[in-house]
């Protein structure tokens, strides 16, 4: 058989599969199978593409989260700086140092959560460490914060350490 004769027998074929496709159930099920499978896998992709995005976000605010009690620390350390040592060019460094960090974070759309004495008391965004109980009152009142807290991206990555009291 030449190579023409077996490309006419292919398109009779073809088309005879074509025209019995339409009265042949089994024809019919196969296509709406591997439709519904193409269906299945797209929506595969899509889920891994988003899982993959999900994965490198988290790892960032993992990373995020190890940085933040270096920041503590710094702020720390920069609040009960003495009096007669706040202009040692030393001083200055590590106050810099701190500021860049925080310059960081805001570039990277993380921000601090607000958390001022006076303030409502929040649970999504505060955690009371401490609540004075001798208080009276239906409001609950932030009187220190004790940790700073972060979000990123609207997702809180670490609440606000804080001291309350009722008003």
């Amino acid at each position: 058989m030449t190579k023409e004769t077996k490309d006419n027998l292919n398109k009779k074929d073809t088309k005879e599969t074509a025209n019995t496709s339409d009265k042949n159930p089994e024809v019919i099920e196969l296509t709406n199978d591997i439709k519904r499978i193409r269906a299945d896998f797209e929506n595969y992709r899509k889920r891994t593409e988003l899982d993959i995005e999900s994965a490198r976000r988290n790892g960032g605010d993992a990373m995020i989260l190890k940085l933040l009690p270096v920041i503590d620390t710094l702020e720390r350390a920069i609040s009960h700086i003495p009096s007669d040592i706040a202009e040692n060019s030393w001083v200055k460094g590590v106050s810099g140092v701190a500021k860049n960090l925080n310059k960081i974070l805001k570039s990277i759309d993380v921000i601090r959560i607000d958390a001022k004495p006076g303030q409502e008391f929040n649970p999504e965004l505060h955690y009371a460490v401490q609540v004075d109980e001798d208080a009276s009152g239906e409001r609950e009142i932030i009187s220190e914060e004790l940790q700073a807290g972060y979000m990123h991206n609207g997702v809180v990555l670490r609440h606000t350490m804080v001291k309350v009291t009722r008003k």
